[in-house]
């Protein structure tokens, strides 16, 4: 039993290292649209809480252009864009709002004196920030509904002049009277 426990904080430990080092390496792209992968800057704690103030300023303005597309959306009453900007602002605020808190605890670390807790704040707050510039890229593709209609519609029908002008078919109704049986089975057993 204390074999697969420790087999299981082991997975665990190692599922949680696996996630954590992508956030550790930042891409930037390259001029050609190729990535490029560098190693995270160290930065100084006083200088990671200017960083971490700037990065949530971008957000803040990201959140405003989508904003005014949004209110835009709305005003041009496109009901596809809208529902797709809304949805895109309201994850960017709640990464903002994460960023803000991420912030806060930063600030804590630091005045701890906590570097690798610090560290790590700010890593969570620069995934934050690149989370947001990915929304807003997504929010720019939000295509809204297409013009069906453009100007005044004419409908115009057209008769076959080769069909005869009165349907003379006589359609009479069923007698009331008359009882139909359903017709009798042939392979049923008694």
């Amino acid at each position: 039993m204390r074999l697969s426990s420790k087999l299981k904080w082991i997975g665990a430990v190692v599922a949680v290292a696996a996630l954590t080092v992508p956030a550790l390496a930042q891409t930037d792209t390259a001029p050609g649209g190729q990535l490029s992968f560098q190693k995270q800057q160290q930065l100084t704690p006083q200088q990671q809480l200017v960083e971490a103030d700037s990065q949530i300023a971008r957000m803040e303005q990201a959140s405003g252009g989508v904003r005014r597309q949004l209110e835009q959306a709305r005003a041009a009453r496109d009901v596809v864009k809208t529902l797709c900007l809304n949805d895109k602002l309201s994850q960017i605020d709640v990464a903002t709002r994460s960023a803000k808190d991420r912030r806060q605890s930063l600030q804590l670390a630091i005045g701890r004196n906590d570097t690798e807790l610090g560290g790590h704040e700010f890593t969570i707050l620069t995934v934050l920030r690149q989370r947001v510039e990915q929304l807003t890229a997504e929010a720019n593709q939000c295509i809204g509904e297409e013009a069906t209609l453009i100007g005044e519609s004419k409908v115009t029908t057209t008769v076959d002049p080769t069909l005869p002008p009165d349907d003379d078919t006589n359609y009479t109704a069923p007698d009331p009277n008359v009882v139909i049986n359903p017709p009798s089975c042939t392979s049923c057993s008694d």
